[in-house]
């Protein structure tokens, strides 16, 4: 795989796994509105969507103010879960220092709150270890809009023939190929190498660091 200037990532299952606080927080906010039988490899396989597109899926509902209002409880019950309930995979902090080290730019686009994101990476990293972070509530239209991509890019000044965006998920995969920069996949979530190989990529990897060899 050819050596990239910018390398920018999504958060969930790309660089740490928060599925088990993910699943604790859907799980209290569906169980108070009576969805008792929605297991957690369902909920798992909605992580990467926004809060209101997955309550919608997991639980049949379309009617935007009850979306929000699901999306308020879910906030709260991640100020008390989230952050204790995530951990970077055992990589992470081996690739982004390696690439750091080499002098690639690297950032965050993800759909989770930057403030939370910024709670979790501060755990780890020194602050201003990442040149930008891009969360859910700094674009007006989520992935796989391009929106986020193309506001670090310009942020950034770098070029996007030299950038590479690294995800799990179709979502991630779509998002790259709409913001027209090359795309790697890595296998830490719930999404299949068949899955992902139906989109234009550069590669396709078990782990991070495969990726950065």
């Amino acid at each position: 795989m050819k050596t990239y200037q910018t390398y920018l990532f999504d958060f969930d299952y790309t660089l740490a796994d928060s599925s088990r606080g993910i699943v604790i927080c859907f799980r209290n906010v569906l169980e108070r509105h009576g969805f008792h039988q929605i297991d957690d490899h369902t909920i798992k396989r909605t992580i990467g969507k926004t809060l209101p597109e997955s309550f919608s899926i997991l639980t049949g509902i379309t009617d935007t103010d009850i979306l929000e209002a699901f999306r308020k409880e879910y906030v709260k019950e991640a100020d008390q879960h989230m952050t204790v309930n995530t951990q970077l995979f055992p990589e992470t902090g081996k690739v982004l220092h390696s690439l750091k080290n080499n002098g690639a730019t690297i950032g965050i686009i993800s759909t989770k709150y930057r403030y939370r994101i910024l709670e979790l990476v501060g755990k780890v990293f020194p602050e201003g270890f990442f040149n930008i972070i891009v969360g859910g509530e700094d674009v007006k239209t989520p992935k796989p809009s391009p929106e986020g991509l193309n506001i670090a890019i310009e942020r950034l000044q770098t070029d996007k023939a030299t950038t590479l965006y690294i995800g799990d998920s179709t979502v991630d995969a779509e998002t790259a190929r709409n913001a027209g920069v090359d795309f790697a996949g890595v296998l830490h979530g719930m999404t299949t190498r068949e899955e992902l190989a139906v989109y234009p990529h550069v590669s396709i990897a078990d782990t991070l660091e495969e990726l950065a060899e």
